[in-house]
């Protein structure tokens, strides 16, 4: 394990002093003064009164130090700046702001116009790609509803739909094993075949791939509980240390 080389901050654990001052103090004062009071991060407070499960007064929620708008009960500073009684808005009549100046129609977007980055990397339907896993696909629709993703499809589903119908729930379209290939007069239904999910499940399992392999996953999740165990220990010790 890399140490720190006292780049990080020394952890400061909290003492049954502070932990009684936040009980006394938090309820009843905003966090900003409870931090400054025990010379801790803002957070730090918020952090350490959720755990002890601590909360506002109701006193001090229905003070102005909420900061909070309540009904026939304001602050000074809110009443200022609040919209008088009987305040028409400047904007009162009007359908957005284009119909304020003529000239914000002329830098407005029009439907179905493209700037910037999406007119840049706009390309046509029928557009070829090969995707991060290494499958071929094609652009098939330009519908502003779908996120990007989803307006390219993989070109060996399109090619077993036009030859072999819908694809039935619960299955999928894949290469034959070996047969994997993104030339596109290489995708034919000869080296396709549909399978269910749970068989392709299985054909991925680590164990199909390598003996070897499916041994390191193992070893993998069992580092992994231990690692989770062993700091889940510690976090209930330290619990337990600061508990009053």
């Amino acid at each position: 394990m890399t140490k720190s080389r006292n780049i990080l901050p020394k952890r400061q654990f909290w003492t049954p002093a502070e932990l009684h001052t936040l009980r006394q103090l938090y309820p009843h004062l905003l966090a900003e003064t409870v931090a400054r009071e025990l010379n801790r991060p803002l957070r730090s407070v918020y952090d350490k009164a959720r755990k002890l499960g601590l909360s506002k007064s109701a006193d001090f929620l229905a003070s102005d130090l909420t900061r909070r708008i309540q009904r026939s009960h304001h602050s000074p500073a809110m009443v200022a700046n609040r919209f008088p009684k009987g305040l028409v808005p400047w904007n009162k009549g009007t359908k957005g702001a284009s119909g304020l100046h003529p000239n914000t129609r002329a830098t407005q977007f029009k439907k179905g116009e493209m700037r910037g980055a999406a007119q840049h990397n706009y390309v046509p339907i029928g557009t070829l790609r090969i995707s991060k896993d290494g499958y071929l696909e094609r652009k098939v629709t330009d519908n502003p509803e779908l996120v990007p993703a989803r307006r390219w499809g993989a070109v060996h589903r399109l090619v077993w739909q036009a030859e072999r119908g819908p694809i039935p729930a619960g299955h999928i379209v894949a290469f034959k094993p070996g047969m994997k290939t993104a030339k596109l007069e290489e995708i034919t239904t000869e080296r396709l075949e549909c399978i269910s999910r749970g068989e392709n499940a299985q054909r991925n399992h680590p164990r199909a791939r390598s003996p070897e392999l499916a041994k390191l996953v193992q070893l993998k999740g069992a580092i992994t509980r231990q690692v989770n165990r062993i700091n889940r220990e510690a976090r209930e010790a330290e619990q337990g240390a600061t508990a009053p």
